[in-house]
């Protein structure tokens, strides 16, 4: 394409123009308040489709695997805050407020029903049948061998053992055996005695005391305690697992419509709300804009005029206007 000089002293002098103007702060500042000012008044429906959002999402989070180097990120991240220095001096109610772990202890110890239902779960539990008969049989045992009356009576314990022999000659069954067989046979009745127990020890008022008492104990620890219950040194292998888990549940059909039906019903709720709510629902409104952001376009701006990357943008496109057929009319004119 043949350069004609005046269009090309009318480029460098629009160009010229650019650069002076925008290196102003204000220029910035008036460009970006105009733009804000005009984006905060459209609703949500008059930009993006729920189509639209729904689509990023399902691509942008669910389609795309994090990458390794996200993954290790994370693990540096937990890491250094593990073991930051500050956590030596700093104590765990200086970053919980006390009035809180009393709203959450308040709240936790009533839900009694909850509760409730948690415990009987727990003493039904084929395990926890497991571990009583088990505990009962290992405490008759020890009883058995170590109780006071045998060691401090001389010839109890062998009379006791010998009690034990013969029993088990008269009646032809193994007294151990015999006691597991009654525990299995009534561990239904041990069970309900146990829920009743618990239940009694977690009452409303004893659970919110407990709770009370844990953060008395705990509440002048220094942060550092965690580390005694987080393997720093596992911390990679912990977060590749709990990638696994993601990385597996983000394909599952189950994820896709559970973040498809929530962003439809967000959608539905917002749709006829313009973006000045909808960002003041992010803390956003014109004093951030005018104050923070503008702070963090500054630069920006600045960096794209001093590396000639505006200027060479526009070039570009004011070459196509001024050499275009229309504009070629008008200047021949």
């Amino acid at each position: 394409m043949q350069k004609n000089p005046m269009i090309e002293r009318l480029i460098d002098a629009q160009l010229n123009f650019l650069d002076r103007n925008f290196a102003q702060a204000d220029t910035l500042q008036s460009e970006f308040l105009s733009f804000y000012h005009w984006f905060r008044k459209q609703p949500l429906q008059q930009l993006w489709s729920f189509e639209q959002i729904n689509a990023l999402i399902q691509k942008q989070i669910l389609q795309t695997p994090a990458s390794s180097f996200l993954t290790g990120q994370i693990a540096e991240h937990i890491k250094f805050s593990l073991i930051h220095p500050a956590n030596d001096s700093t104590a765990i109610a200086d970053i919980i407020p006390v009035l809180t772990v009393d709203k959450i202890a308040q709240y936790v110890a009533s839900k009694s029903g909850h509760r409730q239902r948690l415990i009987k779960a727990v003493v039904n539990n084929p395990a926890f049948s497991a571990m009583i008969t088990q505990l009962i049989q290992h405490a008759i045992q020890d009883y058995a061998d170590n109780s006071v009356i045998a060691k401090s009576v001389p010839g109890v314990s062998r009379f006791m053992k010998m009690g034990k022999s013969v029993l088990e000659n008269v009646t032809d069954t193994n007294l151990d055996s015999a006691v597991s067989r009654y525990l299995q046979k009534n561990i239904l009745k041990f069970s309900q005695m146990s829920e009743h127990v618990l239940n009694q020890h977690f009452d409303d008022h004893k659970l919110y005391h407990f709770q009370a008492n844990l953060w008395h104990k705990i509440k002048s620890m220094p942060v550092a305690v965690l580390k005694n219950y987080i393997e720093v040194q596992d911390l990679p292998e912990t977060v590749g697992l709990g990638h696994e888990i993601w990385d597996h549940i983000r394909q599952s059909d189950y994820l896709k419509q559970q973040v498809h039906d929530g962003v439809y019903a967000w959608y539905i709720r917002n749709q006829e709300r313009p973006f000045d709510l909808l960002l003041r629902d992010l803390n956003i409104d014109e004093a951030l804009i005018q104050q923070e952001l503008q702070d963090l376009l500054n630069p920006l701006m600045q960096q794209l005029i001093s590396s000639q990357y505006l200027r060479e943008r526009a070039r570009a496109h004011l070459e196509l206007f001024y050499y275009s057929e229309e504009a070629q009319r008008i200047l021949t004119q």
